[in-house]
């Protein structure tokens, strides 16, 4: 593929040809990386790409990054890092979008305690929906928070049966109500939970009638999760690439697998409900440079995936369009409004401004 006259520096495109044989250079450490046309359509002809905020104290954009319209606020959870005092946490982050262009950061006070360890969130009811990791001595679940202060907090879902989930990770919510959401063992790992009473499982579970059930196992450490726009895929990362500790071993999954989901309806005059289920797993795609970690789809079926340089891009074939290259790669993202992507980048976020109609599928409807 020639490179259009048109694009900006910031662009570089990757001749695969060349690529296979060893021949590609990346020339940059931030930009964009076009693989295939098609990535153009998402970026338009003039991406950009600049931090928009930066605190060298703390890690404080490594997940969540959800973006909440009414208020044009993002809300992050740092990595996990020892406050003055020598003890760990995990602080959320708001970081409002003004009119004006400016930016304003507020570290929500205490960390929020009803929240122990969060890490992946999305947009749920009135509010913000977290998945908390737990500790050693508070429970691990699903957390519900008010995105305003003082920022109240309420327990939505604390075990499977009255067994302690592990540590959970991310969590995304489907049209029928339901909540999915992922339960590595990460806080074991990383020594801030006990020791797990529960396999790495994903979870489905129904608040109108307090249901939860399993709804796929095996994956050795479950991570991001996300639907197709029209609901019928789930995309589930695999981080078995890094422990908890970040040891990393090459030789391990850094994968992306997709389920396709599948109602059986009820049998006549039976009692039970239909009958939803995960099936033709599949290997979607192998993340070349560090695992995949969050994981969303914009409004045409394509798959972005933070990555170990950055945020990669798939079409819903598995075939790579291009990536977002990010200094130190990036554990999660979210899309804002009219091709905005905003991206964490541990003590930087990041924004890329793409094609206006490149937009995220989760909140497609309400921005």
């Amino acid at each position: 593929m020639a490179k259009p006259l048109s694009l900006p520096d910031n662009c570089q495109v990757i001749n695969q040809k060349r690529t296979v044989l060893g021949k590609t250079r990346v020339t940059k450490d931030s930009g964009f990386l076009i693989y295939d046309e098609t990535f153009l359509s998402l970026t338009g002809i003039a991406p950009t790409l600049t931090v928009i905020h930066q605190d060298r104290s703390i890690p404080f954009a490594q997940q969540a990054c959800v973006f909440w319209p009414p208020t044009n606020s993002l809300f992050l959870t740092s990595s996990l890092y020892a406050d003055s005092s020598g003890n760990q946490r995990i602080q959320i982050t708001r970081v409002d979008l003004c009119d004006d262009g400016s930016y304003e950061a507020h570290r929500i006070p205490n960390g929020i305690p009803g929240i122990p360890y969060p890490n992946g969130a999305v947009n749920y009811l009135n509010g913000i929906l977290f998945c908390a990791q737990g500790s050693t001595h508070q429970l691990s679940g699903l957390i519900h928070m008010l995105p305003h202060p003082p920022y109240e907090v309420k327990p939505m879902l604390t075990n499977f049966h009255g067994r302690p989930f592990n540590s959970p990770n991310d969590v995304v919510v489907h049209s029928d109500g339901s909540v999915w959401f992922t339960d590595p063992s990460y806080g074991f790992e990383q020594g801030f939970r006990p020791k797990p009473q529960l396999p790495n499982h994903v979870y489905r579970w129904e608040p109108d009638t307090g249901d939860v059930r399993v709804m796929a196992e095996g994956l050795k450490k479950p991570n991001g999760i996300c639907f197709s726009p029209d609901e019928s895929t789930l995309y589930i990362t695999e981080m078995d690439h890094v422990d908890g500790k970040g040891k990393r071993d090459q030789t391990r999954g850094a994968s992306i697998h997709a389920f396709t989901i599948k109602t059986f309806p009820a049998e006549e005059n039976s009692l039970s409900n239909p009958g939803i289920f995960l099936t033709q797993k599949r290997l979607f795609a192998f993340a070349a440079n560090g695992p995949p970690d969050g994981i969303k789809c914009d409004v045409y079926g394509n798959v972005w995936s933070g990555v170990g340089d950055g945020v990669a891009v798939w079409d819903a074939g598995g075939r790579l369009l291009g990536k977002i290259l990010i200094p130190g790669g990036v554990a999660n993202f979210c899309f804002g409004r009219d091709g905005e992507v905003f991206i964490c980048g541990e003590r930087r976020l990041w924004r890329a401004t793409l094609h206006e109609e490149c937009r995220g599928g989760l909140l497609a409807d309400e921005i």
